[in-house]
């Protein structure tokens, strides 16, 4: 004979586990400590320095 499920339950366990796997994809996309900010941070500030000194003025 088959187990009794209740669907509600069932329903509000799925849903937990797939939050908790978006959660986890969350994580590795967006989850970066201070340090990896900074080091983004002033790695951009040192290109845009850098190609802000290779510009050439244009006077007309």
């Amino acid at each position: 004979m088959a187990e009794i499920v209740n669907l509600n339950k069932a329903r509000k366990a799925k849903a937990r586990q797939d939050k908790a796997v978006q959660a986890g994809a969350n994580r590795a996309l967006h989850g970066r400590n201070k340090a990896e900010r900074e080091a983004e941070r002033r790695q951009a500030e040192r290109a845009r320095r850098e190609i802000d000194g290779k510009r050439l003025d244009q006077t007309d």
